[in-house]
């Protein structure tokens, strides 16, 4: 039996997807996590790299996709844990628990993504960092990026197999030490990430203190559909080996990821799919693959929180 595949962004509360991925002006009620939820099946909750995630952000994440029962969250490991060298304790995880619970109890965590930067060298003190992260949450369904190439050796690949642990596949401008994109399957979940190629914006600034318009620059990229397609056939290589597997599409700006993220999705079925008006507008090149109709705008209120969330 083939994995279910979700495809989706890391993050939705982006300022410039105004006019392009959402309608402009808004219309009354618009809640754009909902929205996005009618055309991706997955969304990485990256607010939670800066901040763990609270139970009323949770609850309110679900109430926004309650309407769409296969659609899944999964989680940014907060920074703390990843890209500061002071050693954390109880509360911090206990912390971070608490908010990722709530999506665990509803059955819509897909994931929990622990990120290191490129920095993040396989070292001895390197590997007892991960080990501590990893043990401090070997109960939720784990998955590891790591971008620095003295990782790529079997022995690492072995020791994820063994710790339940999947292996994060991901696209970034390759450098001589970098990570280079690959298929790998090291757990029942499976994940990519496709973070663009541009290489001259990509060491601008240190990661995990960029600022919007670094970060933006960073993150503006469209691949094409030639770049694309290696990704399709790796995509096919997971869903042999997996459960389940989660495509996430990271290069934010102006919607590409969105653009990205809907080109896969209808890769792995072969049917035309939906695609928001704002962007197929913005974007012609998605005529290729979207349905005739447009597309529904129907807002679905809260029926469990009365404050609102956003993923910033």
């Amino acid at each position: 039996m083939s994995a279910t595949l979700r495809f989706g962004t890391a993050g939705w509360s982006f300022p410039d997807w105004g006019g392009i991925v959402y309608p402009k002006p808004r219309p009354r009620g618009f809640d754009p996590l909902s929205f996005l939820s009618e055309y991706l099946d997955t969304i990485e909750i990256n607010s939670s790299f800066y901040r763990p995630p609270s139970e009323k952000d949770s609850c309110v994440w679900l109430n926004k996709i309650e309407a769409r029962p296969e659609f899944r969250f999964s989680v940014k490991l907060w920074q703390g844990f990843t890209h500061e060298q002071e050693p954390f304790g109880a509360d911090e995880v206990k912390r971070f628990r608490k908010g990722v619970d709530i999506l665990l109890e509803a059955g819509r965590l897909g994931a929990i993504l622990i990120q290191f930067p490129w920095a993040f060298k396989n070292t001895d003190e390197s590997r007892k960092r991960l080990d501590a992260v990893v043990s401090a949450f070997s109960d939720y369904p784990l998955v590891l990026e790591v971008r620095h190439s003295s990782w790529n050796n079997e022995e690492f690949y072995e020791s994820l197999r063994e710790s339940g642990v999947g292996f994060v596949n991901i696209d970034q401008p390759v450098f001589s030490r970098s990570i280079k994109p690959s298929g790998k399957a090291t757990a029942p979940v499976g994940y990519v990430r496709l973070h663009g190629r541009n290489y001259e914006n990509w060491f601008s600034e240190s990661e995990g203190s960029l600022g919007h318009a670094s970060r933006d620059a960073r993150y503006d990229y469209l691949y094409s559909i030639e770049e694309l397609n290696p990704w399709a056939q790796n995509i096919k290589a997971l869903e042999r080996d997996c459960r389940e597997v989660y495509i996430i599409a990271n290069n934010h700006f102006q919607g590409k990821a969105v653009v990205n993220a809907l080109e896969l999705k209808q890769s792995s079925t072969g049917e035309k799919i939906k695609v928001p008006a704002t962007l197929l507008a913005r974007y012609p090149r998605l005529k290729r693959i979207a349905k005739e109709e447009s597309r529904r705008e129907t807002y679905q209120p809260d029926l469990f929180c009365s404050d609102s969330a956003s993923n910033r």
